[in-house]
């Protein structure tokens, strides 16, 4: 149990403990080993969070949002002095590599948390002549907001549903996925430690039980979930029912179009990077790779001799480079889409079997041919597939890159930048890129369209999804009425 924390949840502003819940056990994907054991959350815990949540909500509204911004900031502190510490239990909790988890986890949440920390002071309402009356406008916070995470980047999501959330006044209730549960009570653990007033923020665990009890509690006032797109589609009819706002960051099957004219090594790092970090498992992927028929043989090659280089094995090997999937279901799914790849008649470029670095490996894998009609074009795989397609024409690529119920991400690479607006501007996509891809830093918006989701993470954008405006008319003279 060499990462079991001191307790399952954290309440209040406390460790808090029911073992009556449901056992979890949380298990390091590079060798197998069950690291921790915790309980899922039994509705006195659910009811004990959110209580907690809403005792300590108008409080934290009332502080000055400058005081709320240096809380905060003493956390992002905190989380920069252990960054080693930190990094190590993120690669245990997803089996991610520390290289990756150095750098681009817990980094990118404290880079959320400083971002809203000084955004926080500088929102303000307007005001609105109107002759002798006038109005003006109030942000408020919505309430108790629900965040519930995923499990690929599960500290960076609990940062960036937080950080948002937090600065503006609300209180929040995590629910991490019960497969990644362990970095959201470090993080709460961690604003306590800042001088966080108790209960603003809550960790709860369990499965979509639990996740279903906060999103249709009536204390809640939004929802927020990074997840699959079914698990969305429920949490947003539950959350409907009460008419909760919600932001939903969901699946996709992103397109990478390379045009003949872009610089070759350039888009092979990033088609690289858009479905083999992570081991392949970010929802924003550019796993539909369009290429320009004059460059797909170069493209190919140069791709197969890429991708053989790429160093497999112990996660906490500051050396590896790819690490293994998370689960063995996940495993086992992954490797059906490979088998279906080759079934339907895709070429196989490179990998295509399992790893041989440990039980939840799979090679890096890079099919050529793929046509749209292809299992593999069509459904989210969650793993290290790349699907190569070609194409002719810049009307056909965006065409055939929009044929998706998904609309997450998109990326071209081009060296005519006129063209690479044009056609970004044509692309069904809320995150795009030109001649890069899956940068997504916290001062961009991040989000999607159809049915990848709604609503926005990060930047300015994120404040309007977890505050509302509240007008208020004011009349500077006698009542005009004909009664």
């Amino acid at each position: 149990m060499k990462a079991q924390p001191k307790a399952s949840h954290f309440i209040d502003g406390k460790w808090h403990e029911d073992s009556a819940g449901e056992v979890i056990e949380v298990t390091y994907p590079g060798t197998g080993e069950v690291i921790a054991r915790l309980h899922a959350a039994t509705p006195a815990v659910v009811d004990a969070a959110i209580a907690s949540a809403e005792r300590a909500q108008k409080d934290w509204a009332r502080m000055q949002p400058v005081e709320r911004g240096r809380i905060l900031r003493r956390a992002v502190d905190i989380i920069r002095d252990r960054g080693a510490e930190l990094a190590h239990l993120e690669t245990l909790d997803t089996g991610k590599p520390i290289q990756e988890t150095e750098v681009a986890d817990w980094p990118s949440g404290a880079d959320a948390l400083e971002y809203f920390a000084g955004l926080a002071p500088t929102l303000t309402g307007e005001t609105i002549p109107l002759g002798g009356d006038f109005a003006y406008t109030i942000r408020e916070p919505l309430g108790v907001c629900v965040g519930i995470g995923a499990w690929n980047y599960p500290s960076q999501i609990a940062c960036w549903k937080a950080a948002p959330a937090l600065s503006t006044g609300n209180a929040m209730v995590f629910k991490p996925s019960e497969i990644t549960p362990l970095g959201a009570l470090k993080l709460a653990e961690i604003f306590i430690e800042a001088g966080m007033p108790a209960g603003v923020f809550n960790v709860v665990q369990g499965r979509g039980a639990v996740g279903a009890a906060l999103s249709t509690d009536p204390r809640v006032a939004k929802v927020s979930l990074t997840g699959s797109v079914p698990t969305g589609e429920k949490v947003y009819a539950a959350a409907a029912a009460g008419m909760k706002h919600v932001t939903m960051e969901l699946g996709g099957k992103s397109p990478l179009i390379i045009f003949d004219d872009a610089d070759l090594e350039s888009a092979i790092g990033a088609a690289m990077l858009a479905n083999f970090y992570s081991s392949g498992q970010i929802c924003s992927n550019g796993t539909r790779v369009f290429v320009q028929k004059g460059i797909k043989e170069r493209f190919l090659a140069r791709l197969a001799e890429r991708t053989g280089t790429i160093l497999a094995g112990d996660p906490l090997d500051p050396a590896t480079q790819f690490g293994p999937l998370i689960t063995a279901d996940q495993h086992v799914k992954v490797m059906s889409y490979i088998a279906k790849g080759k079934e339907e008649g895709a070429r196989l470029i490179c990998g295509g079997a399992a790893g041989n670095e440990g039980p939840l490996f799979v090679q890096p894998t890079v099919f050529a041919d793929v046509t749209d009609s292809m299992t593999i074009a069509r459904e989210e795989i969650f793993g290290p597939v790349m699907a190569v397609l070609d194409f002719e024409t810049e009307e056909e690529a965006i065409a055939r890159a929009n044929d998706t119920q998904f609309g997450l991400a998109a990326g071209v690479f081009t060296a005519d930048l006129a063209r690479g607006h044009r056609v970004i501007g044509q692309l069904e996509a809320g995150t795009c890129w030109i001649n890069a891809y899956n940068l997504t830093p916290v001062e961009m918006p991040f989000g999607a369209v159809k049915a990848s989701g709604l609503g926005r993470e990060n930047s300015k954008a994120a404040i309007e999804h977890y505050t509302q405006v509240k007008s208020v008319y004011v009349g500077m003279g006698p009542v005009d009425s004909p009664y």
